[in-house]
């Protein structure tokens, strides 16, 4: 993608106090506004093949399809929803003090007479501080760990993963799931460092997540504890010739185990990764490794039924190049993420292993407007053991569910 989109992506991800501090704007007294946002719409066609995924983990099991349809067809929004922003920035006492207030309007919807399905509000949060120490953050706003794992997904800009193609959601998954962690949408009190040559840090304390899943069929809860997420990233940007980012971040929460259970956990998880630019060509590398996080969206799947934490870990590459004089960008990546069943579930069900090949081009028919083609494979496998009728502990091999995705679309930046 060209800077001007890469640069209106990560300002309407991030929406850090530089987003509110574009050029332009409308003087309102002390303050300078600004409106911005996003519109996009893709033509998915999904063809599903394999077992029907049970998604007994707890996941966002990518190959799910509404009603165990082996083929779909929809118009939907992409990895990024439909955006409106409207951001604030003004100088008083030696601090720059932002604010910023988003919403998602959904778009999707496949049946008669339901108009837009739902609205969600994932940015509202106030900044203040300086250049020469940093800024404080209070507010809701994408949270810390991973977050540079999803802006340097090139299927930002595009559908990646449709699970199931999402018809009545705000969003597709991209490359959730397969390959890293969601970072989602967090209330938080975070501090970032001032910039050190290339180098910043970020900390803060986020809500603690409450989420609930269904594990061998037994409804289990994993609560945040008394005590919120503790989060952290740093990073080292850097430019010429070579550009470039490496950073590393992690979280750590404490959770209650299964409804009745005293029992009492910690989901944790850290991750690496690097993106290096030259000459036209881009190269992302990214890990995780997690323990009662589960592997696809924060707590799913993150404990079993006895409160016991699971691992999870996952990885993705990319590479693209944009093509001379025209600027549009060819990407191919692949991902996996997995979820590793304890020993005492071991019986019924399997560790999870979600992949994702996508190959995609992202061409900027103006400077705004971004018309996008990809094409992609997941797969699903849960991998273990069931009961059988005469011996315990029968090994039944794989249970697979696939799905080939092909997404047309286009997205708009204003």
């Amino acid at each position: 993608m060209n800077n001007t989109i890469k640069l209106a992506v990560a300002s309407a991800l991030l929406a850090t106090a530089s987003s509110a501090s574009a050029a332009g704007g409308i003087v309102a007294g002390d303050w300078t506004l600004d409106i911005g946002g996003i519109v996009n719409a893709y033509y998915t066609s999904t063809k599903h093949t394999g077992a029907a995924a049970t998604d007994a983990n707890g996941g966002l099991t990518a190959a799910e399809n509404e009603g165990g349809a082996p083929k779909l067809a929809n118009i939907t929004t992409g990895l990024l929803p439909n955006y409106l922003t409207v951001s604030g920035k003004t100088r008083q006492n030696d601090l720059d003090v932002t604010f910023l207030i988003s919403m998602q309007p959904g778009s999707s919807t496949n049946g008669a007479a339901q108009g837009g399905q739902g609205l969600e509000t994932r940015q509202q949060f106030l900044t203040f501080g300086d250049a020469s120490w940093g800024s404080i953050k209070l507010g809701k706003d994408l949270g810390i760990f991973a977050s540079d794992a999803i802006l340097n997904d090139m299927t930002l800009l595009g559908v990646g993963s449709a699970s199931g193609n999402r018809v009545g959601s705000t969003t597709s998954l991209g490359r959730i799931g397969t390959g890293y962690i969601y970072a989602d949408w967090k209330n938080q009190v975070s501090y970032t460092s001032a910039n050190f040559n290339g180098f910043s840090f970020t900390a803060g304390v986020t809500q603690a997540w409450n989420q609930t899943a269904v594990n061998g069929g037994k409804a289990s809860t994993q609560m945040g504890g008394n005590q919120p997420a503790f989060e952290g990233k740093a990073s080292y940007a850097f430019a010429g010739d070579v550009s470039g980012k490496v950073w590393a971040s992690g979280i750590t929460q404490e959770v209650q185990g299964v409804v009745g259970l005293a029992t009492k956990a910690r989901a944790e998880a850290f991750d690496i990764g690097a993106n290096v630019n030259a000459a036209g060509f881009g190269l992302t590398g990214y890990y995780f490794n997690g323990k009662g996080i589960g592997h696809q969206a924060q707590m799913f799947g993150g404990l079993d039924n006895l409160g016991n934490e699971r691992d999870s870990d996952g990885y993705y590459a990319q590479a693209t190049y944009a093509l001379p004089g025209v600027g549009t960008k060819l990407g191919v990546s692949y991902g996996q993420s997995n979820l590793d069943m304890n020993a005492a579930e071991s019986l019924t069900q399997g560790d999870l292993k979600s992949k994702m090949l996508t190959v995609g081009v992202y061409h900027p028919l103006t400077k705004h407007l971004n018309l996008v083609a990809e094409y992609s494979e997941v797969k699903d496998s849960e991998a273990g053991y069931t009961v059988s009728t005469t011996t315990a502990g029968d090994d039944v091999g794989k249970a697979t569910s696939k799905q080939k995705i092909i997404s047309l679309g286009a997205i708009l930046f204003f």
